[in-house]
């Protein structure tokens, strides 16, 4: 490539984080509330909430932290032939160690990534001041992170769900730690975001420059109890299948409610979310509104707001290629997904390779490089 790439999705789960960090660095009346590791009977470490429920095994695989089973899933078999797991089983965390995270990514032919955080720990917490906190620490721990190579880390904060107040302290405390972004969870209960308000949240964005990221997290209620692995399966398969599609209701609920309108210079990124339901969901958008609710407090078609200031990433998505042109190249961000197993670490540069073959020079540049370079102020191409 005669420029760097740039991946704009990518993690640091709960599942690698250094094992005291909340209880160490919470205040002293939440840290016997605050999740730890914790050994089991069968000799297993567990990060766990304060009910002592598993939130994922440590050093396990995702965000879940769910054992690595060799053979299951092809992606993770390809992570793990490079010793990711291993490392993890016997406490090296390579994806939350900034100088072995370089080594990764130079493995896969990155010159950079945005990195999120403990995405989906807020759900698991079950408690508002606790996961508040959390985010108060990760985002400490992410400022000194990205301090190791600030032009190849763009770390994405960490927003309590609580309330768009509390949301919009914590955007302009990331923006003076020097972070890039600030996550929003999809937690059950969030206000729907074409309510008022959320005013605050979008004030502190465009005030500070930070783009607001909205992640997907899988089934929003969280697996029932199976007994039969094939429903599992089933309903795994389901869940994998039409998770990305969901985040068409926030992308609707921030343009009907006019977010984009008020406040031009907000930015939004839906995070993981696919790219090849966009074409459908903008038609649909704009013919509701020139049906029936011009009304709402719009100047422009929706998809003119969507291409003025939102973003989506992906990893693999042909649909979502061979419509380029219908979604805007500009709004249009890859991503490795590193390391989850849905992701595409570390064989980027080849899919990246068979994926992008149909688009223009120009095109595949945007989505590669200089989309990343203006959101998130990567180094440009000389």
């Amino acid at each position: 490539m005669e420029y760097p790439i740039y991946s704009a999705d990518g993690h640091i789960d709960l599942p690698c984080m250094p094992a005291e960090i909340f209880v160490d660095n919470a205040p002293l009346k939440l840290r016997d509330r605050m999740p730890k590791v914790v050994e089991r009977n069968d000799g297993e470490r567990h990060w766990v909430n304060a009910a002592g429920k598993s939130m994922g095994l440590y050093g396990g695989m995702g965000s879940g932290g769910r054992r690595y089973i060799p053979g299951v899933i092809h992606r993770a078999d390809r992570m793990a032939e490079t010793g990711l797991y291993d490392d993890q089983a016997r406490g090296v965390m390579r994806t939350a160690d900034p100088t072995l995270r370089l080594k990764d990514q130079d493995r896969d032919g990155v010159a950079g990534e945005v990195i999120y955080g403990i995405l989906g720990a807020a759900g698991r917490v079950n408690d508002s001041e606790v996961s508040a906190q959390m985010g108060r620490i990760y985002n400490d721990f992410a400022a000194d992170f990205r301090k190791t190579a600030p032009g190849r880390f763009a770390m994405v904060g960490c927003l309590p769900a609580g309330s768009a107040e509390q949301a919009a302290a914590e955007l302009r405390r990331c923006a003076k730690l020097g972070l890039q972004g600030g996550e929003l969870p999809m937690v059950k209960g969030n206000l729907p975001f074409w309510k008022d308000e959320w005013e605050p949240l979008w004030i502190a964005a465009e005030e500070t420059g930070l783009p607001v990221q909205l992640h997907t997290v899988g089934s929003a209620s969280g697996a029932p109890e199976f007994t039969n692995p094939l429903d599992y399966h089933r309903f795994l398969a389901t869940v994998l299948t039409t998770f990305q599609m969901a985040m068409a209701t926030h992308l609707a609920a921030i343009i009907f409610g006019g977010a984009l309108q008020r406040h031009p210079g907000l930015r939004v990124v839906i995070g993981e979310a696919g790219v090849g339901w966009l074409p459908y969901a903008l038609e649909r958008m704009d013919y509701e509104w020139e049906d029936q609710f011009q009304n709402l407090e719009l100047k422009m078609k929706p998809s003119e707001y969507y291409r003025r200031q939102m973003f989506v990433t992906f990893q693999q998505d042909e649909t979502g290629i061979a419509n380029i042109d219908r979604i805007g190249a500009e709004t249009m961000l890859w991503g490795s997904d590193f390391p989850h197993p849905d992701g595409v670490w570390p064989d980027s540069l080849e899919i990246i390779e068979a994926q992008f073959a149909c688009l223009k020079p120009q095109q595949k540049r945007m989505l590669l490089h200089d989309n990343a370079v203006r959101l998130y102020n990567f180094p440009a191409a000389a």
